[in-house]
């Protein structure tokens, strides 16, 4: 059987499933002067570079978005004071 690589890149997608190390993890979510997604240290495809002020915007969004929902469920779950009586004909 041929040996496969352990990274490289399919259809213009990134993939790498070496070990990952400490180093490696903190220099692939740190990159200063890169663009907004970078290479995922392990797996398949892009991650946030959170070097760059644009991946903090849309983390403050997804957990703003993330609040809402949770508020607007908590709202949901609360029974209404009187019972609703409908009448179909």
């Amino acid at each position: 059987m041929a040996d496969r690589p352990s990274s490289g890149e399919i259809f213009g997608v990134p993939y790498n499933f070496e070990r990952p190390s400490l180093g490696r993890m903190l220099s692939a979510y740190w990159q200063p002067g890169e663009e907004m997604l970078v290479e995922k240290p392990f797996g398949i495809g892009y991650t946030l570079n959170l070097a760059n002020w644009r991946s903090w915007i849309v983390l403050a969004v997804v957990a703003a978005l993330l609040a809402q929902e949770n508020r607007s469920s908590d709202d949901a779950s609360e029974p209404d004071e009187e019972p609703v009586e409908v009448v179909v004909d």
